[in-house]
């Protein structure tokens, strides 16, 4: 973090009621350009189709136009490109896609939002944040259900809530830190910004920050922790009973409560809290169970983050959290391998199995955790006989025994199944 970033974060943690100016003079060139280092090179270009290998080409000229033009007061939003990723059952999820210059100045303008606000975000709150991030979360919550009085999860999910965030209340909340009509004029300019659909239409946006926008992940952090984290530490946890407690990974948020009564009152008054702010449950994903130690027989579970927990007995007949991936991310994963498999089995070997390791490297780092080992290794070995599949689809003839198979897979030093979580980062330990 440079100096301008710290003396920020320092002074928003110091003056919990300050309200920061001149954050839109510090749009500089300076600024710019560690905003630049930044962003991924690599992503995909927006409507202007402007990669940034072309954008790096003359990127003193390029910083110092963005910079004139924000002074100038001439500055633009462009077109948002929207793309669609698949979900599951057949769903999309939306993706906005921006051009390099916008890159630029929101992730600059992020990065004051972060220093900022990240002063004022609550424990629980674990979603596009610096170094939280889904593994922590999970250790969180494994920690808190394992040692906590805990007997009842509220799972709930929010329907579509990037596209439904109210520009208005959103800004509001932003000002509550933020005394700087031009910066904030900013933020209006991008959400109002126009996105290129792929049908050829332009929408013209009234609600919703966009997902793949770099400055959305802390506009939507901010959003829910007035809307929801916030409300559940100054109204919820007073009013309950027994003990209760929150924690959030973007939209995704898992609630435990000691007692049905508190749990039950909770899932009354979220839906009526987050109509207030223009958001929606997803009934299909919002639930109450009962999860306790003392109530293993029935085998209730509850999914978070792509893992399942339930109430296990370890090896030694203690009573533990036990940690799976949930059967939908397997299955998911599962597909995109094979969709991986068919487009590259015609690769370079050498190629191709280096691409393999980067894909199980990550794999292992998100569901690598203890207790997990079962998982990796059913994941691994369907993984491995998919690849052989397509590998012995690369011609009309067979290309690989088995045998010879597991020969090449030495040869490249594929990666096994691994543990990536250390017992140090739990606060107890596992049998894995």
């Amino acid at each position: 973090m440079r100096t301008s970033l710290q003396a920020i974060a320092e002074k928003a943690k110091k003056h919990k009621q300050y309200r920061f100016q001149n954050l839109y003079g510090m749009l500089d060139v300076m600024g710019l350009t560690e905003a630049w280092a930044k962003i991924k090179k690599k992503a995909a270009p927006g409507v202007d189709q402007e990669t940034a290998a072309e954008f790096a080409k003359g990127l003193g000229r390029n910083i110092q136009e963005i910079v004139t033009e924000l002074k100038e007061k001439r500055y633009k939003a462009r077109l948002v490109r929207r793309t669609y990723i698949p979900k599951e059952l057949g769903k999309k999820r939306p993706l906005g896609v921006l051009v390099v210059a916008d890159k630029v100045v929101q992730r600059a303008a992020a990065d004051f939002l972060g220093a900022i606000f990240e002063q004022d975000f609550l424990p629980g709150s674990c979603g596009y944040r610096p170094n939280v991030g889904p593994q922590e979360a999970v250790r969180k919550l494994t920690d808190e259900l394992q040692f906590g009085k805990y007997g009842y999860i509220v799972e709930a999910d929010i329907k579509g809530y990037f596209q439904n965030i109210i520009h208005e209340l959103l800004i509001k909340m932003v000002e509550q830190r933020v005394d700087d009509k031009a910066f904030v004029g900013l933020i209006k300019k991008w959400l109002k910004a126009g996105i290129l659909d792929t049908d050829g239409k332009i929408i013209e946006p009234i609600t919703g920050t966009q997902q793949g926008g770099i400055i959305s992940p802390v506009l939507a952090n901010i959003y829910l922790h007035y809307a929801l984290d916030l409300w559940f530490e100054k109204v919820i946890k007073p009013g309950c009973e027994g003990e209760a407690y929150l924690i959030r990974f973007a939209d995704d948020f898992v609630c435990a409560f000691r007692f049905k009564s508190d749990a039950e009152w909770f899932y009354e008054e979220l839906g009526k809290r987050l109509a207030k702010f223009g958001l929606e449950l997803a009934p299909e994903k919002t639930r109450i169970i009962s999860f306790s130690r003392f109530r293993k027989e029935e085998k209730t579970s509850f999914e978070f983050l792509g893992f399942e927990y339930r109430w296990g007995v370890s090896h030694k007949g203690k009573d533990i959290i036990k940690r799976r991936t949930a059967r939908k991310r397997f299955k998911k994963s599962l597909a995109n391998f094979k969709d991986w498999s068919k487009r590259n089995c015609c690769k370079r070997l050498a190629i191709m199995f280096q691409e393999l390791n980067c894909k199980l490297r990550g794999y292992y780092n998100y569901y690598g955790i203890i207790g997990n080992s079962k998982s990796l290794r059913e994941f691994y070995y369907q993984a491995m006989a998919i690849l052989y599949k397509w590998l012995n689809r690369r011609s009309q003839r067979r290309s690989f025994t088995w045998e010879e198979f597991e020969r090449v897979l030495k040869r490249y030093t594929v990666l096994l199944p691994r543990i990536t979580e250390k017992s140090h980062q739990l606060s107890l330990c596992f049998e894995v």
